[in-house]
């Protein structure tokens, strides 16, 4: 039986010195195992839908999974929270282990491994371009498109979009899962990069900002801020990087000539 992604439960509501009893929907927080052929792999913290894509976004992220060939099988058990992967893995498993437990243990700062990462990749390679008219109305409709959050407050969205349309759209409670669940749906479907752009809610971290130079991504908007670092990464990999995208206003932080005014 699938998981809501939310629920419903009593609450004690105060408005000003008004006291009620009523019922709020809480989104639903999950703890999903993911095994790597055969091998206890990660434990992601999720909302309870998409978990094949999130699965799979999140191991072409880490750049486990980097063509189709390198997928031989998934399985989900939803019920169990449990997810198994067959793949081709090679070197990059060996690679995420070492920044995971570094960073768990306290060793090291997790962003070193990441800018090691940012200067692996190569440099976005897209003409593709928007005008601010078009950012503002994507940002809008992912505003729209965000049902989960309108009933909950709870979530982070990202959608894929062209310059007229939203193409992919996933809301989940983490941020970076959301991301991860459009690079998985992607990867599984073989819907290009190269002229999109990505439309988020959330902070523009290192982290997602790495995500979506490893997809190809040329443009990414948020109706958030970006971190320092992020930009500094931006600039390096040709990303065009938006924020702030709310009403008629935006802040362009990096390779400003794709955004035509």
């Amino acid at each position: 039986m699938k998981k809501e992604n939310f629920v419903s439960l009593p609450i004690t509501k105060v408005v000003d010195s008004a006291i009620s009893q009523e019922e709020d929907k809480v989104v639903t927080e999950i703890p999903v195992t993911l095994f790597l052929n055969g091998d206890e792999f990660v434990t992601l913290v999720c909302s309870p839908q998409y978990l094949k894509e999130l699965a799979v976004g999140f191991l072409c992220s880490e750049g486990i999974l980097q063509q189709p060939s390198d997928l031989h099988d998934i399985s989900v058990d939803e019920e169990e929270g449990i997810i198994h992967v067959s793949a081709n893995a090679g070197q990059a498993e060996k690679r995420f282990l070492k920044r995971y437990i570094t960073s768990c243990c306290g060793r090291g700062r997790s962003s070193f491994y990441f800018v090691n990462d940012a200067k692996s990749m190569s440099v976005v390679d897209s003409t593709t371009f928007v005008t601010p008219r078009h950012i503002w109305q994507l940002s809008t409709d992912l505003e729209e498109q965000s049902t989960l959050f309108k009933e909950t407050g709870g979530v982070h969205n990202a959608a894929l979009c062209t310059a007229d349309q939203v193409v992919v759209f996933f809301e989940d409670i983490g941020r970076h899962n959301a991301v991860d669940k459009i690079f998985g749906h992607c990867f599984l479907n073989n819907i290009p990069f190269d002229d999109k752009i990505m439309v988020f809610s959330g902070r523009i971290s290192s982290e997602i900002l790495i995500k979506v130079a490893k997809m190809g991504l040329p443009i990414l908007v948020s109706r958030s801020a970006p971190t320092a670092l992020a930009v500094e990464m931006a600039v390096e990999l040709g990303l065009t990087v938006v924020g702030f995208a709310r009403g008629k206003r935006l802040n362009i932080y990096a390779n400003p000539w794709r955004v035509v005014i």
